[in-house]
């Protein structure tokens, strides 16, 4: 009579939960913490409720975020009339922080005789409203400040609705979208970058000699790395239906829905811009593609361009003389 050995009893795998975190709402947590401070002074200047570092490097991060804000500076440019006091140099320097950080400054200087000189653009990546009326300084690190004459810089700035002092961008509420297409665009890059993930498992149930074998796993062994998409030729006489197969456990990262991830978050950018995706040569992907750009240039002109215009008007007030002008444009015959 022959005893079976004892066998270990099977131990149930217990259930496990976890989570990758909460999402950080608009309304409430930090970000409503945050109002609270509105703008902090030291004393001599005012810091900008937003940091200006951030919003610099934020508009590189999507391509139709950039391309969107450089698409309206081109715009004003265009038809900006150059004048001896600001040059074209000068104003679209004024464009570009005005579309990419909400505030721009200009710095009149006068000569000996006490006319103007032409204006001077001041960087509004690193220009700081004063506490005192009148005030402004360039602050470019804490070791390196310039106090301006007081009264010779004009403060140009979309209004906000928290504050007073600093512009706010009209784009906050897109940068998340911006941000999700910069990650999707990284992961992808670093997805193919990685030579060495597991791509797939060849699963061989084939009867194959041990020297078969060996030249199969190293020819596996030599695809990993730079140029590994390569071909596998595997020539089995005897083999049956799916005696070799291969199975992707990471086939589920590799569908990570990248082209919807871009559509989708191109679409909120564009949205908060309002700029016409054709305007910015996105190929359409339906038959019908997204119409006339001849209109979309003209409607844009009207609805986004002329009031960008206006707004840049104000400088004519403070400097006295009609600094800023533009030309009309005609509309063409349809």
């Amino acid at each position: 009579m022959t005893t079976e050995p004892d066998m270990a009893p099977a131990v149930a795998a217990e259930p496990m939960a976890f989570s990758f975190g909460n999402p950080e709402p608009v309304l409430g947590g930090r970000a409503g913490l945050l109002e609270h401070m509105a703008c902090w002074n030291n004393g001599r200047w005012y810091e900008t409720p937003t940091p200006m570092e951030g919003l610099s490097r934020a508009a590189k991060v999507s391509s139709h975020h950039g391309s969107a804000m450089f698409y309206k500076v081109g715009q004003l440019v265009r038809d900006f009339i150059p004048h001896p006091l600001l040059s074209r140099e000068t104003f679209e320097g004024m464009a570009l922080d005005d579309q990419v950080l909400a505030n721009y400054y200009v710095e009149r200087v006068n000569n000996r005789l006490g006319g103007s000189m032409p204006l001077r653009r001041s960087l509004a990546k690193y220009t700081r409203r004063g506490v005192k009326d009148g005030e402004f300084f360039f602050v470019q690190n804490w070791a390196n400040e310039h106090a301006f004459k007081p009264g010779a810089v004009f403060h140009g700035r979309r209004p906000g609705i928290d504050q007073e002092i600093y512009g706010e961008p009209e784009y906050l509420s897109a940068l998340q979208s911006a941000l999700l297409s910069e990650d999707a665009g990284l992961y992808r890059r670093r997805y193919y970058l990685n030579g060495s993930h597991s791509g797939f498992i060849m699963y061989v149930t084939d009867a194959l000699s041990i020297t078969d074998a060996d030249a199969i796993r190293q020819a596996l062994k030599g695809a990993k790395g730079p140029g590994n998409f390569r071909n596998l030729f595997v020539h089995s006489p005897t083999g049956k239906e799916k005696g070799i197969q291969l199975l992707h456990p990471a086939e589920a990262a590799a569908k990570d829905n990248f082209s919807d991830i871009k559509n989708v978050t191109r679409d909120d950018i564009l949205a908060v811009h309002r700029v016409y995706p054709q305007l910015l040569g996105v190929v359409p992907s339906n038959a019908g593609g997204f119409g006339s750009v001849k209109e979309a240039a003209e409607i844009f002109y009207e609805t986004e361009t002329v009031p960008l215009q206006n707004r840049f008007k104000a400088l004519n007030e403070w400097m006295g003389d009609e600094v800023v002008r533009f030309k009309e444009r005609v509309k063409s015959p349809s």
